[in-house]
């Protein structure tokens, strides 16, 4: 049954998912990982190529896992950890305002990640029935 907390977390995944989904795309497909792994570098970020594919799949796939409420703690750390980053070396010297290129959008974005990541998942989350299935299989067998 899907009461409204099933509802309500559901489109908060979806909001964030597709958010992030949107940024792995951009990453991806509108800039490339050539342009994203140049930009890293001009920024100063260690490792550009392996970071630059990072958080390219980490957004794209991890947004799609968000929607879908599957490995939501994994996911939601792996996300939180790719905003850190993107804190730290792209918006801080920027300071905290949005429109003024700093970090507000992205700690928007980790409150909602560890809201979604860390809470009851809800009906509407295949993380509910994938762990459900695994813990009731763990104590009949």
């Amino acid at each position: 049954m899907f009461g409204i907390r099933s509802v309500t977390f559901f489109v908060a995944r979806l909001i964030l998912g597709i958010i992030f989904i949107m940024h792995g795309w951009q990453k991806l497909h509108t800039n490339g990982i050539d342009q994203t792994e140049q930009g890293f570098d001009a920024m100063g970020i260690p490792w550009p190529n392996l970071a630059a594919q990072y958080a390219t799949w980490v957004e794209f796939v991890g947004g799609i896992l968000l929607i879908l409420g599957l490995f939501l703690p994994i996911v939601a750390i792996l996300l939180i950890a790719d905003m850190i980053g993107a804190i730290y070396y792209a918006h801080w010297d920027a300071g905290f305002w949005n429109a003024d290129g700093g970090y507000e959008f992205n700690l928007a974005l980790i409150a909602g990640l560890l809201a979604v990541g860390f809470a009851q998942a809800g009906a509407a989350a295949a993380d509910n029935y994938v762990f459900r299935r695994r813990r009731r299989g763990a104590v009949v067998d």
